[in-house]
């Protein structure tokens, strides 16, 4: 909690220090300074004034293309609208079209003849609770609209769809094919798994890995990652693996973006992004062809009638 300054007077309510007739009882999280609604913008924990967001943009490098550079002109985050319009119109078509869940999420028995499922399935959501959308919309508008300015659009998306891919890797390294019909009830290599939660956080450790060198506050963050790392054990139905899988990659992928921010080594970045992609589509590779493959001679129907109805989020 934000203390209060001393030099504040303390026998009359604050007051907005740009519109000194206006009331307010909430503070910046940056520098604790009281902030009316018209000063306020969104951070990704709480709000800070205009004022404090004027001075990170003063203090950021101002080389081209460098992390930590607000992009001028137009800072819409154009990207992170589209993606959550992506996921919206993908989630009204899950309900027109049922079929679209099963033919398109990511079940690691599926996914050695169907690799795009590895991808597709970020950007489905369970059709039966809207929560679950509604949650990483939520999240990723939250954190989206502070990150792609500060990223740029391209690194911003980079980092986005490598976490997705990097969430269904690890989901798909830590299942386990089953070798009977008895293994195949509840197995999470028959088990799918759809939602945008892989994805929202790698720039959960993307905003993590930034927040020291923009000196943003990181208790709020650290709260939110512990309860959902709790939340897995009380709800069997969260797909862990996919969190922690984007986790990871969201700190790989930051530490690759602030590893090549200087000019001299900026001609590695793409590069080095590249290279991580294709390591975690070698993984799948492996993972596939190290996999015992005594659950192949089972009917392709059998597998589908054993799977569970409802896919982990």
């Amino acid at each position: 909690m934000v203390q209060p300054n001393p030099e504040w007077p303390t026998d009359a309510p604050p007051t907005c220090p740009r519109h000194a007739d206006r009331v307010t009882y909430l503070r910046c999280q940056r520098c604790g300074r009281p902030a009316c609604p018209d000063c306020q913008r969104p951070a990704p924990v709480g709000f800070h004034c205009v004022d404090c967001l004027k001075e990170a943009r003063r203090t950021a490098p101002a080389t081209r293309g460098g992390i930590g550079r607000v992009m001028a002109g137009d800072e819409r985050p154009t990207v992170t609208y589209a993606l959550i319009g992506t996921c919206v119109a993908a989630y009204v078509l899950q309900w027109v079209l049922p079929g679209i869940t099963d033919r398109f999420d990511f079940t690691p028995f599926f996914g050695r003849q169907e690799p795009w499922r590895l991808m597709t399935a970020t950007f489905l959501h369970a059709p039966n609770s809207p929560m679950h959308i509604l949650f990483n919309m939520f999240a990723l508008w939250q954190v989206g609209q502070f990150l792609e300015p500060v990223l740029g659009r391209w690194r911003f998306l980079a980092l986005y769809l490598t976490s997705a891919l990097g969430g269904s890797v690890m989901y798909l390294v830590m299942a386990t094919p089953p070798l009977t019909r008895l293994e195949m009830i509840d197995s999470t290599w028959l088990t799918g798994t759809v939602g945008a939660s892989g994805a929202v956080f790698g720039l959960f450790a993307a905003l993590l890995g930034l927040a020291r060198r923009l000196r943003l506050s990181e208790t709020g963050l650290l709260v939110l990652l512990g309860i959902n790392a709790v939340l897995p054990f009380f709800y069997r139905n969260i797909a862990w693996q996919a969190h922690l899988g984007g986790f990871v990659t969201g700190l790989l992928v930051v530490g690759i973006l602030l590893a090549t921010r200087q000019r001299s080594r900026a001609r590695w970045q793409w590069p080095a992004i590249a290279a991580l992609v294709a390591a975690l589509i070698g993984t799948a590779i492996l993972k596939y062809s190290v996999s015992d493959d005594a659950y192949l001679g089972i009917p392709r129907s059998s597998i589908s009638a054993a799977a569970p109805e409802t896919p982990r989020l």
